[in-house]
């Protein structure tokens, strides 16, 4: 479903990611860890189109990444759901406006985004929340309404950047069983972490790089004191989503 296939990318000649393989099959839940510079932030960007590699190939549902033509990368973006750290809510557009944006941007049909919010919105459990704006709602669930978003066109991967960073640990253990319940449901899940509690604790597989280079790759795997070093290049931290 993803593949790397010897992935470079620097960056005025430091490295971003180097010489990287990996493939990650569908419906998988990968833990993707480091230190802050390491890597990560680059390899989600080339995934999405967001940066050109340098070398390699990057395989996505069949086709090459690296080969997309300008007008096919929106297209290709929609395939994917994205939750990052900070939210990213329109504050002016109620809980369900929010979600019902990410299909009215694709030009969805309105029945179908008057059937499908409220589904989505009742699988992440705030429905009742649906009328009220973004600063009226809690953080954690202002992240429940920033996932029913991501995957309310049902894509076929979720990359969640470090969803539960801005969370006390009871909220973010709820985010995280969200998280498990639309794997089941057949998303593959790339999930871009610090937390060693999570990744401990839910033994899924573990994608580790450091310094550019893919150092592990762990079926249920730990996480190891070397993910936490503060070793990083620099200038990766210009690029961290």
């Amino acid at each position: 479903m993803i593949e790397y296939k010897n992935v470079t990318k620097k960056y005025n000649g430091n490295i971003g990611i180097e010489d990287v393989s990996v493939r990650i099959e569908k419906g998988e839940f990968v833990f993707l860890v480091g230190p802050s510079g390491a890597g990560k932030s680059t390899f989600v960007k080339l995934l999405l189109k967001l940066m050109d590699a340098d070398a390699g190939e990057i395989f996505f549902n069949g086709y090459d990444v690296t080969k997309l033509q300008s007008i096919d990368i929106p297209r290709h973006r929609r395939s994917m759901g994205i939750v990052f750290q900070d939210f990213s809510l329109l504050p002016k557009k109620t809980v369900f406006e929010n979600v019902a944006f990410a299909m009215e941007i694709i030009q969805m049909p309105r029945k179908a985004v008057k059937r499908q919010v409220p589904q989505m919105l009742d699988l992440v459990g705030i429905s009742a929340e649906a009328h009220k704006y973004p600063a009226q709602i809690s953080i954690g669930e202002q992240q429940r309404v920033a996932l029913a978003r991501a995957i309310v066109n049902n894509p076929s991967v979720l990359i969640a950047d470090e969803p539960t960073g801005n969370l006390d640990p009871e909220t973010g253990w709820e985010i995280m069983r969200l998280l498990e319940q639309i794997n089941r449901r057949g998303t593959t899940v790339l999930m871009v972490t610090h937390s060693k509690e999570i990744v401990n604790a839910m033994s899924k597989r573990v994608i580790a790089i450091r310094d550019g280079h893919l150092v592990r790759d762990e079926r249920s795997g730990m996480y190891h004191p070397e993910d936490d070093s503060t070793e990083a290049d620099q200038n990766e931290e210009l690029f961290e989503i």
